[in-house]
């Protein structure tokens, strides 16, 4: 649910019947969207400037109070480093462009610097406020390095020489859940559908293993239309959802139940040995649940489609899954669940 959704009463409340009225119990709403600016106001010194004018609910904390009486679970959606109002409020903090000035991608909207750590208590300040408003969890969107644009010209000033990509972000997974897990807010991270299926960082830092210590949950975002034309031998990805939906989760789901032999992270220490008596790693509680399409793109995408892709994502061991929709209608969604 967008923020100018969550402010328009009219329009939430459909959204809220039909979480209502099916199987749905939950309703993810855009506590900071890629304005960069946050849903609800608040008097919290490091977040009154970033408050939204143009879209939000002034009621944000009766609404919540709204879904839980009806028993739906509320996920608060936060975008972190697609920035561009904090990039405009700190310059110094974002992307720098080789070239002089902040660097924007394709969408002409700015990043911040993954290392700039004084923006990450910003992320943090801006969990804390959520919970006490009411929110169950938190989840974390553009957890990533910026993947559009002129890639040649971004300048990361504030990440230090020879550290990855993949280790920055693990950097700030680190930091959010030591500074959030005390509050006692659920924490999710939502990821490129495709780490579900690459060993490498795609470009962008994200790995699977190495944020799979510090989230409750991790949210691939397996949406068929955003994969390659090839994947899974498919000559058009669109042309069979199942497919590309369940050859991600399966392997999301073997990866993450293959704790023994994780990558080396912060967290714990790498092992050789799988054997149960040398084994003397924590395992740490993980769930891979897929973000489904139910937005028409590149085609339209049918009731069938969305079908098929809750039936994919179920025959990979997944029983919950997420759907997006950037219009806020889930008209096949819809059908699906009300046939």
């Amino acid at each position: 649910m967008s923020q100018c959704v969550v402010g328009t009463p009219s329009f939430r409340d459909s959204l809220f019947t039909l979480v209502k009225e099916t199987e749905l119990n939950a309703i993810v709403i855009d506590i900071r969207d890629f304005t960069g600016k946050i849903a609800f106001p608040t008097d919290n010194p490091v977040l009154k400037d970033m408050v939204s004018r143009e879209c939000g609910a002034h009621d944000m904390r009766a609404f919540i109070e709204r879904l839980h009486g009806e028993g739906i679970f509320v996920i608060g959606r936060i975008t972190v480093f697609q920035n561009p109002h904090y990039a405009a409020l700190y310059p110094e903090r974002a992307v720098q462009s080789k070239s002089g000035g902040v660097w924007h991608d394709r969408k002409g909207l700015a990043f911040v610097d993954v290392g700039a750590q004084p923006y990450w208590d910003n992320v943090v300040e801006l969990g804390k406020e959520s919970y006490a408003m009411g929110f169950d969890e938190l989840n974390f969107d553009y957890i990533r390095f910026p993947s559009d644009g002129n890639m040649a010209d971004a300048d990361y000033m504030w990440v230090a020489a020879g550290v990855s990509k993949a280790q920055a972000l693990e950097e700030f997974y680190q930091y959010l859940h030591e500074k959030l897990r005390p509050v006692g807010a659920v924490l999710s991270a939502d990821l490129f559908g495709y780490v579900t299926v690459h060993q490498d960082d795609l470009g962008i830092g994200q790995v699977l293993e190495r944020a799979l210590p510090y989230f409750d949950y991790i949210y691939p975002m397996v949406y068929p239309s955003h994969y390659n034309n090839g994947f899974a031998g498919l000559t058009d990805v669109n042309s069979d959802p199942y497919k590309v939906v369940y050859t991600s989760m399966t392997q999301a789901v073997a990866r993450e139940q293959a704790t023994t032999t994780r990558i080396a992270s912060f967290a714990f220490s790498p092992i050789a040995s799988s054997s149960p008596q040398l084994y003397n790693k924590p395992v740490y509680h993980g769930r891979v649940v897929p973000w489904l399409q139910s937005f028409d793109y590149p085609v339209d995408y049918t009731p069938e489609m969305v079908a098929a892709q809750i039936q994919a994502a179920r025959d990979a061991g997944v029983d919950s899954y997420l759907f997006w929709d950037a219009a806020n209608k889930y008209s096949s969604l819809r059908q699906v669940l009300t046939q």
